[in-house]
């Protein structure tokens, strides 16, 4: 049974069919509650919420009618069955439209009940199952400075809220441009060391040889150079915050003394022998792979693990969806306003333009492309003709699929607009299961929640990918 403890309203005025009907769900492990009029079935409902109503249509008080609508007005999480007789199907038909899951026709037999109020009561199992998962995933188009309202971004929102009140060290992936940054300071704002600091070191930015004395800090005459005795990042992150991007970058021989530094809490500078404690909070980012370093013998295992305690992936921007162009509105708001420019929007082409491009330098190509349309063009909407490359390198005949591969061999993406003849049309069919594939992916192969947010059945689903599997489609 997919709700645990189900309780099944039954609102039957016959008490000789109610009894029938109890003895037909006698096997099935439901808390049965019989009433024999439309006031006790409404008094009821001000209470509880049943898991399934069966509901008669003919009570001699009111009309069953009037319990359908009391349950579509409340919201009540119920799947209601209608139960009817064959000169009030219309009457059945009327209540399908107001909300109800079945109607079973009188006379029915004992297969016909349980089959149907298991399905029911399967029903709102899903139903609540989307539920919790909208609430988990409640749509955000901002969060700590971050845009979009994608359902990949989402995830990642739910991820920093759930990590920023703990100690746990985080390791950030992504690709360049991704906000790795931004995803590390929102972790440092949304915690307890808000108010002490959150230190940044990219550790692809800063000579290998100088690296372990930003890191440590280094004493006077401690190497060529060193006049003066130096506070490192980790001396100036007590307390707060430690953001070391890139880490990926780090000698080995490095990798060894930070992980020693997270372990122990404790450090030393170059050319002391004096141990310094901090109380430190790690973060760490990477646009590369860390595993495969670590198969490569680039990235040690032991730190790798260490650091992976929380990990966080922040999506590229394109397979963000829709977030394209929220985040280029907020752009082009944020430029024409530091600019003192008048633009306020995008040409539909453009729109089309950008949700087709790769974007393989994500947000931060996006900030650049933008600020290069704003400085250099005037007037109140961006057009075609004012893109820079690679975004005015198109040719209109172009397939996405040609798009993506001269994408991975080229500098930058040519973006391909919809072909305009009609030999471009594809099946709805292929569309459809495009779309539903997409979800299913987004929803790391969870298929209720993904018919959750295409607001269709599961079922549906699991049938179209069964008649898929039988198919000549790909």
């Amino acid at each position: 049974m997919l709700v645990a403890n189900p309780t099944i309203l039954l609102v039957e005025d016959t008490l000789p069919l109610a009894s029938i009907y109890m003895e037909y769900l006698n096997q099935e492990n439901v808390e049965i509650v019989h009433v024999t009029l439309a006031t006790e079935a409404l008094d009821y409902l001000a209470k509880n919420c049943p898991d399934v109503i069966l509901l008669d249509m003919q009570l001699p008080d009111r009309d069953g009618m009037d319990i359908l609508r009391y349950v579509a007005d409340q919201g009540l999480e119920t799947s209601v069955v209608v139960i009817t007789a064959h000169g009030s199907i219309s009457q059945a038909v009327d209540a399908m439209r107001l909300g109800a899951f079945e109607f079973l026709l009188k006379p029915f037999d004992s297969s016909r009940l349980v089959y149907t109020v298991r399905n029911a009561l399967e029903r709102v199992h899903l139903k609540r199952t989307v539920h919790t998962y909208q609430n988990q995933f409640q749509e955000r188009r901002e969060f700590c400075g971050m845009l979009g309202s994608s359902l990949p971004m989402q995830s990642v929102y739910k991820t920093i809220e759930n990590v920023a009140s703990s100690k746990a060290t985080v390791l950030i992936t992504g690709e360049s441009g991704t906000g790795k940054e931004l995803c590390a300071q929102a972790i440092h704002m949304l915690s307890a060391r808000r108010d002490r600091e959150f230190v940044v070191l990219n550790c692809g930015a800063i000579p290998k040889d100088l690296m372990e004395s930003e890191i440590f800090g280094h004493v006077k005459g401690a190497f060529t150079g060193a006049i003066e005795t130096r506070n490192g990042a980790a001396f100036k992150a007590d307390g707060g915050t430690l953001f070391l991007d890139e880490v990926g970058e780090l000698e080995l021989e490095l990798q060894a003394k930070l992980l020693r530094f997270i372990q122990s809490g404790t450090f030393q500078r170059v050319g002391s022998t004096e141990t310094v404690k901090a109380d430190i909070r790690f973060v760490c980012a990477t646009n590369r792979d860390p595993l495969k370093m670590v198969e490569q013998g680039q990235f040690r295992e032991d730190l790798y693990y260490r650091l992976n305690v929380i990990p966080i992936h922040m999506p590229p921007l394109r397979e963000r969806g829709g977030d394209k162009l929220e985040i280029a509105y907020a752009l082009l708001e944020k430029c024409a306003l530091e600019e003192g420019k008048a633009f306020k929007r995008f040409s539909s082409e453009v729109e089309r333009i950008f949700l087709r491009h790769q974007w393989p330098g994500n947000v931060r190509q996006m900030q650049n492309i933008i600020r290069n349309i704003v400085v250099l063009n005037k007037g109140s909407v961006v057009t075609r003709d004012m893109l820079p490359p690679p975004l005015n390198r198109f040719k209109i005949g172009d397939s996405a699929a040609e798009e993506m591969e001269r994408g991975a061999n080229a500098t930058f993406n040519v973006v391909a607009m919809p072909r305009s003849s009609p030999r471009s049309i594809r099946p709805l069919a292929e569309r459809e299961r495009e779309i539903i594939e997409e979800a299913i992916r987004l929803c790391d192969g969870n298929i209720v929640k993904a018919a959750g947010y295409l607001e269709i059945n599961p079922s549906t689903i699991y049938r179209k990918m069964k008649a898929w599997k039988g198919s000549l489609l790909p």
